[in-house]
């Protein structure tokens, strides 16, 4: 079973798993990655960031990731979570965990997934430094990453 949710609050990474693998005794792995809010980004220390996004959108983006994640692996479920809003150092921001009856296909999709959230889900990133608030550019790395899958 499938979930998505774009959400304010903070999430619990175990009660997540415990959701995604509930009632299903053919789920031999869960490959869960969980992204946090780091105190620095390009050598500045950053207090805070706010996470905007294209609601309707953004989850229409995430549902087209996992969609070709189920299609290209043998997979028995996938939960993408992503937090919006103000965060801080440490926070949880992102939330990708998959379940297969095997873990190499459940760690291809759960890498699969983040990379193509990183680069085609419809987030805009403000960090607050002590020289002001700055808009967050797109990372060539996370680029290279998609370019890992394309057929």
């Amino acid at each position: 079973m499938n979930y998505i949710a774009v959400q304010k609050e903070p999430f619990d990474i175990a009660a997540e798993q415990n959701a995604l693998r509930a009632d299903n005794p053919g789920i031999g792995a869960v490959v869960t990655f969980a992204g946090l809010m780091r105190d620095m980004n390009e050598g500045d220390q950053v207090s805070s960031m706010t996470l905007e996004h294209y609601p309707g959108m953004t989850e229409k983006a995430l549902a087209e990731i996992v969609e070709e994640a189920d299609q290209r692996w043998d997979l028995l479920g996938i939960r993408v979570i992503h937090r919006v809003g103000e965060l801080n150092p440490m926070d949880p921001i992102v939330l990708v965990a998959v379940a297969s009856a095997h873990r190499g296909e459940a760690f291809r999709a759960c890498e699969f997934v983040i990379d193509y959230l990183k680069t085609r889900a419809p987030f805009w990133k403000k960090e607050k430094t002590p020289e002001g608030e700055r808009w967050v550019d797109a990372r060539h790395s996370d680029d290279e990453a998609e370019q890992r899958w394309q057929r």
